[in-house]
């Protein structure tokens, strides 16, 4: 029997590894804190106020900012229509919903008649558009002049999307020629686009028997399609919120904006005007 445990109990509470925990415990070590640099918090402050910025702009100044613009031509759909064009149109796809065509039917007469309506048909290789067929329908019951586009990805082959165009499409006699829809390059580069689009072109046309309209921006136009070969198709401009096209070449529509508001339709619709007379659509047509 131990002659003094009180001394073997002093020494377990007092042992190394006890004063160690102890140590440990009341100095703990301390953390590395990391933090972004100033310069990278700037950056990211700086991005996140132009996206706000941007935001607020695009959802709500963008749909008025073009109606408080002075008005040097006739107020009309809700937008300022463009000075001295007696043809006018609109273009519509799925976006616009479902539309009321007797009530659109009523814009056929007036100051500014509504004659000719481009609708959606197909995207890329496969993709059509729902309401394509509906729309085309309706549109020649009640007696507007018909054109469908085609909306091309550069990325796919540009051959299968002329024929997808070709079995959605059942353009006739008395309808616009076929449209290409071009706006952007698909990481293409200008030469491999070209040729893409030529392609397409090329096989839209052998079956139809005309050339097919090209729809592009003036900007896109001259960066990538600046080809006199381009310059045989007809060419219809997107060109928005000016008072007049600001293209040197010729051009037979103008899309003028996407803000339009039309009778039979609660979305905005894109708004057109062809560069001449009835008669000149007339020949336009395929026959």
């Amino acid at each position: 029997m131990p002659s003094n445990p009180g001394r073997k109990a002093s020494r377990r509470h007092t042992s190394p590894t006890t004063s160690k925990r102890r140590s440990a415990h009341s100095s703990p070590k301390k953390e590395r804190v990391h933090t972004m640099p100033a310069w990278m918090r700037n950056v990211l402050a700086v991005c996140v106020v132009l996206l706000l910025s941007f935001g607020f702009y695009y959802f709500f100044v963008r749909p008025y900012a073009y109606r408080w613009k002075p008005c040097y031509g006739m107020k009309a759909y809700d937008v300022c229509v463009p000075c001295c064009y007696d043809v006018h149109g609109i273009d519509i796809s799925h976006y616009q919903g479902k539309i009321d065509w007797a009530e659109l039917a009523g814009t056929t007469t007036g100051e500014f008649p509504i004659s000719f309506i481009f609708m959606k048909a197909t995207e890329g290789g496969d993709h059509g558009d729902d309401a394509f067929r509906q729309n085309f329908d309706s549109a020649h019951k009640y007696g507007f002049v018909c054109g469908a586009y085609h909306y091309f990805l550069p990325q796919s082959d540009a051959r299968r999307q002329a024929d997808f165009f070709i079995r959605t499409v059942p353009l006739e006699t008395g309808d616009l020629p076929p449209v290409l829809d071009v706006e952007t390059d698909g990481g293409k580069s200008p030469g491999e686009l070209k040729a893409a689009v030529k392609t397409w072109l090329d096989c839209v046309e052998q079956h139809y028997g005309a050339k097919p309209i090209l729809y592009t921006s003036y900007k896109f136009k001259m960066r990538y399609l600046s080809d006199s070969l381009f310059n045989a198709y007809p060419y219809w401009i997107a060109h928005y919120y000016v008072d007049s096209v600001r293209y040197d070449g010729p051009w037979h529509f103008w899309q003028h904006t996407d803000m339009g508001r039309v009778p039979g339709i609660d979305e905005r619709v894109d708004l057109n005007v062809f560069n001449g007379t009835a008669q000149q659509l007339d020949s336009l047509k395929l026959r």
